[in-house]
């Protein structure tokens, strides 16, 4: 079956960077999925924070992350990516990796998604 897993959280000060990744396997065609990233805190909803739509490989973000995160993916390497930078201790959260075949309807409801990551925990500190 699908297997999704995600690397690269830890532990940065405000103004850091990081880089997630997200090792998909056990996909057919890979570039057929939709790919996003959610994360959740404690006692928040699980919200979406950026996603690539798998029709067109439009990219799509949250306004809180607009113009600091970047996603993008390696279809050779079946590897999904979240660059961030200029982090912020409101982005402490643990990160998890989604994908949906085909395309989503909309695109930050974790509705949409049936396949999930493990998730990887991220920390900034003032």
């Amino acid at each position: 079956g699908l297997e999704l897993v995600e690397s690269g959280g830890g532990s940065v000060q405000a103004g850091g960077s990081l880089r997630l990744s997200c090792a998909a396997s056990g996909l057919k065609i890979y570039d057929r999925y939709s790919m996003a990233w959610f994360r959740q805190s404690p006692g928040k909803e699980r919200e979406g924070v950026a996603a690539i739509d798998s029709a067109d490989d439009v990219k799509s973000y949250a306004d809180s992350v607009k113009g600091r995160f970047t996603i993008s993916k390696d279809n050779a390497k079946n590897t999904l990516y979240l660059q961030m930078n200029s982090l912020k201790p409101e982005d402490t959260a643990m990160y998890y990796c989604a994908a949906d075949w085909g395309t989503v309807g909309r695109w930050s409801s974790r509705y949409e998604y049936t396949e999930w990551g493990p998730g990887t925990q991220v920390t900034v500190s003032s």
